[in-house]
């Protein structure tokens, strides 16, 4: 009897410990679904080609393409004045008029004297034709008519220089000039500068000296006009690399139609030293740790961290140079909080990332 009841005590007993083991494994099968994570959620992009500029950049200042500083080369009173201060003027025209009566008279009175030497020289040839007067007095008559010549040229430029005419086609400056008042020679008057173009001076580093050359692209930039940027082209380049800031001076021609940039103008610029096709992705996805440059790549649900090589930056991409391909889904959202061989559900926002102009650019 007391077999029985042994053999009873020990199937209840196993039954027991079952039920209790059961209970264990399925608390911990619980546990485990629980702290296992749900998938990350993320956006890619994949790379794209783009024309890709390699660039330099430098400050530079603005010259007119011609400037100069119009003076009177005579004194006297002003009659006239056509100056007005921004108005654009053509070669040419007159712009200040001084008083030049007494020019003009003395003028006249040359070329009367000069007329009255001209018919004695001609009589003087006449008699000596016929051997009526000597040669020596035919050769000092002709003397007189080229003395008298040079003194109405004479005569000539001293009115001229009663009149101040644009040297070129240009912009008139500031001028604190007005009419009925008595100038010496020498006074300047006011500026004229053309333009229409503009000179670009800067300095570019000598390492990049290799790479430059006449023709190629400059956008430059200023403060007065944030939001646009002025094109033009390398012309000319130094012969001399500065030994202080081991640069060399370089000048470019910025297109200025519309009359918007002055002469001294501060300006930054952007130098492309070529174009080439390169594979960029957002700047975002790119991470940073130590030395190591590398991103996430979707691959079949996994986050995969690879290595990368960077080439030019630009405003919101990257160019990578080596560690991609254009196939690679890149994680371009949620990756700060990745880790290789994690899974990852991605989610299709256009949104993700904003839209960027493309230019790219080499610090100096």
């Amino acid at each position: 009897m007391w077999k029985q009841w042994l053999v009873g005590a020990v199937l209840v007993a196993v039954a027991v410990s079952g039920a209790v083991i059961y209970r264990n494994l399925n608390d911990l099968s619980q546990v485990d679904s629980a702290n296992e994570r749900a998938p990350s959620a993320v956006s890619t992009r994949l790379p794209v080609t783009e024309t890709v500029r390699d660039q330099v950049k430098a400050v530079g200042s603005l010259k007119a393409l011609n400037a100069v500083e119009l003076t009177t080369e005579a004194s006297g009173r002003v009659v006239e004045i056509n100056l007005k201060s921004g108005r654009q003027v053509k070669q040419g025209d007159v712009l200040l008029r001084l008083d030049d009566r007494q020019a003009r008279a003395d003028l006249g009175v040359i070329e009367a004297q000069l007329a009255d030497a001209r018919r004695q020289y001609e009589r003087a040839r006449s008699l000596r034709d016929n051997n009526s007067i000597s040669q020596s007095l035919v050769d000092e008559l002709r003397t007189a008519v080229e003395v008298a010549e040079a003194q109405r040229d004479a005569a000539r430029v001293r009115l001229e220089n009663h009149l101040i005419e644009a040297p070129f086609s240009g912009v008139a400056g500031l001028s604190d000039i007005s009419i009925g008042a008595y100038v010496i020679a020498g006074t300047t008057i006011t500026t004229l500068d053309a333009t229409s173009r503009m000179e670009l001076n800067f300095s570019i580093p000598e390492r990049f000296l290799g790479q430059l050359k006449p023709g190629q692209k400059v956008d430059a930039g200023t403060p007065a006009y944030p939001d646009q940027y002025f094109s033009g082209e390398l012309v000319e380049l130094g012969t001399r690399i500065d030994e202080l800031s081991r640069s060399l001076p370089v000048r470019a021609l910025i297109d200025n139609a519309d009359g918007r940039l002055r002469p001294g103008q501060f300006m930054s610029v952007s130098l492309t030293l070529r174009e080439r096709p390169g594979l960029v992705v957002p700047e975002q996805a790119v991470m940073v740790r130590g030395n190591e440059k590398y991103v996430f790549v979707a691959d079949d649900g996994i986050a995969r961290r690879v290595s990368v090589v960077l080439g030019s930056r630009m405003p919101g991409q990257v160019e990578i140079m080596d560690g991609l391909t254009a196939e690679d889904p890149v994680v371009v959202t949620g990756q700060d909080r990745l880790s290789s061989g994690e899974r990852i559900r991605v989610i299709d926002d256009e949104n993700a990332i904003p839209d960027n102009r493309f230019t790219s650019a080499l610090e100096s």
